[in-house]
């Protein structure tokens, strides 16, 4: 599962460096831009990113909220802003273009990250909303793809098998398989894979349980399966994810 790719359209390049580390770290690609010109459409449409974040001071020949609406019409890709003001007038501004999220700087690591995993966990479920779905389409499709995701996070330490998923459905396995990968971009196994991989990322850098043990309790027959999936997920190995996370928090500290 390649990585997602968030574009930082910035007005100061301390900052917009600071993020993109924060980012960086917890294994997005992350892409910089300080000129801002009308290009950055052009640029937007040739990176394709996952997410894009504005600061809402940017100074150039395009404003930050015309950005905004440029992505509120092509309604592609979720965007949110940073800002150094929160006043009414400032609100009034942004709000128009229905931004996925906002955030007052000085910008803090926790709720970056919280913010950026929420954004881009409730977009890619976006079409599971029925009110936001085709009144052509089945309204049934969104209802039984969600209640295959209520289960799988439910059951998310469990090993899940995908002929359990299916009968949840009614559809058959291949069918059932398509319309998931359809609605939600990856099939459920990759869906299952990469939470699985969420949780285990979150256990080794936030307490002191052997990897061996998150893997086991996480539904993996052995350790070197979960290794194998963690690393190609994640793009490296738990043990280097958790000694540079380690290492990250002592430096932190001091």
């Amino acid at each position: 599962m390649s990585k997602n790719t968030v574009l930082v359209i910035g007005s100061e390049l301390q900052l917009s460096q600071n993020i993109q580390s924060i980012l960086e770290n917890e294994g997005y690609e992350v892409v910089l831009n300080m000129v801002i010109t009308t290009t950055i459409l052009q640029q937007i449409e040739t990176i394709k990113p996952q997410l894009v974040l504005i600061d809402n001071d940017i100074k150039g020949k395009i404003t930050a909220t015309e950005i905004g609406k440029y992505l509120l019409n092509a309604d592609l890709i979720p965007f949110m802003y940073i800002s150094t003001n929160a006043d009414n007038i400032t609100l009034e501004e942004i709000k128009v273009t229905r931004p996925y999220g906002f955030l007052v700087k000085p910008v803090r690591k926790t709720e970056l990250n919280a913010l950026v995993k929420i954004i881009l966990y409730n977009y890619s479920h976006k079409h599971l909303d029925l009110l936001k779905t085709d009144k052509k389409v089945i309204e049934d499709v969104p209802y039984r793809i969600r209640h295959v995701i209520n289960y799988i996070n439910d059951n998310i330490y469990e090993k899940i098998d995908i002929d359990e998923l299916a009968k949840l459905t009614k559809w058959k396995k291949h069918h059932f398989i398509r319309i998931f990968s359809s609605i939600i971009g990856n099939t459920p196994y990759q869906y299952i894979l990469f939470h699985k991989m969420e949780i285990a990322k979150a256990l080794i850098e936030e307490t002191d349980q052997p990897i061996n043990e998150i893997a086991f309790d996480l539904g993996f027959v052995n350790y070197s399966n979960f290794g194998h999936v963690f690393k190609k997920i994640c793009h490296t190995s738990p043990e280097n994810y958790r000694k540079t996370k380690k290492a990250k928090i002592a430096i932190e500290l001091l």
